[in-house]
């Protein structure tokens, strides 16, 4: 499905249910955000986007623990449900998605290789969901894969 599509049936899906959505970066670099607020009427259902490249980003302005990141890394399943989980702490929002990944050319490891991402969707009220994923491609492309996986993802988190 084309982004702009998406983007739109996810804010149909959050205005029929009345939901502020909020973002956690990193990978992205926002572009979650961007696609979202593209949509006319965003402010109806978006409260805010947070991007947080940097591990002291992270802490700073998400709460991520120093442990999280020391024990797992900021490519984490752990370090993405910190992020969502700190994005719903620090706005006013109920729902979020996280994203952090390694989109490259460079930074992959045999353990996490570049294309690695890994997605929250968080909820006030709701269990935490999350996915880890190794795309390949150029880095635009992992970055764009991500932005699809992460909305789709909240379709599905939300219905």
């Amino acid at each position: 499905m084309e982004l702009e599509t998406l983007a739109r049936a996810v804010s149909q899906e959050l205005k029929r249910q009345g939901l502020m959505l909020v973002t956690a970066e990193s990978c992205t670099g926002g572009w979650v955000a961007q696609i979202m607020t593209s949509v006319a009427g965003s402010s109806e259902w978006f409260e805010r986007g947070f991007v947080a490249y940097t591990n002291l980003a992270k802490r700073e302005m998400l709460g991520v623990k120093t442990t999280i990141l020391s024990r797992y890394g900021a490519v984490s399943e752990q370090a993405a449900r910190a992020m969502a989980e700190g994005a719903l702490t620090h706005s006013h929002a109920q729902l979020a998605i996280a994203i952090t990944g390694i989109a490259g050319p460079s930074g992959g490891t045999l353990e996490k290789p570049v294309g690695t991402v890994c997605f929250a969707w968080a909820g006030k009220k709701r269990e935490s969901l999350t996915r880890k994923q190794v795309y390949s491609g150029d880095r635009e492309s992992v970055r764009r894969q991500a932005v699809t996986a992460a909305l789709q993802g909240l379709l599905e988190f939300i219905r």
